[in-house]
């Protein structure tokens, strides 16, 4: 905020009066180079989470069973804004989340996502399927594609 103060007043000396703009501009550059750095080496600390403490945390959190919609719609929104497709244990406990909460249009939801997620890499949201398969099958969820849903 300081610097932009600093560069505001050097822009209005130069333009009101240029004989003044020298000394100026020179003490204000002078400040301007000896401000001190901002704090820019503690960016990096903390414990590295692993897959598998990732894909724990997450399994976790859908498995509780006092989940709500609103927790289920966050973290299934938390979880898609990673840059990753989700593993299908993270999938299978969201998927039985919703089928505890009777909200069969968040499964189907997911499973749209979980296909737009997967991008232009054709293997990935098959093999999702599959391993969600008897998850599928054992909750009464059908896919989007078994429901006719990606064709609109």
């Amino acid at each position: 905020m300081k610097s932009v103060i600093q560069l505001f007043l050097l822009w209005s000396v130069l333009v009101l009066s240029p004989s003044l703009s020298f000394s100026l501009s020179l003490s204000l550059s002078l400040s301007l180079s000896l401000t001190p750095p901002l704090a820019s080496r503690c960016y990096s600390h903390g414990k590295v989470e692993t897959d598998e403490e990732f894909d724990a945390r997450w399994v976790t959190y859908f498995n509780k069973p006092d989940i709500d919609a609103w927790e289920l719609k966050k973290g299934m929104n938390t979880l898609i804004g990673y840059d990753l497709v989700p593993e299908a244990k993270i999938l299978d406990s969201a998927l039985r989340a919703c089928r505890r909460l009777n909200d069969l249009a968040s499964a189907i939801r997911i499973l749209e996502a979980i296909k737009d997620k997967a991008g232009p890499h054709k293997d990935i949201y098959p093999y999702l399927i599959q391993e969600l398969k008897p998850t599928l099958t054992e909750l009464g969820i059908s896919t989007p594609e078994e429901l006719g849903i990606d064709k609109i």
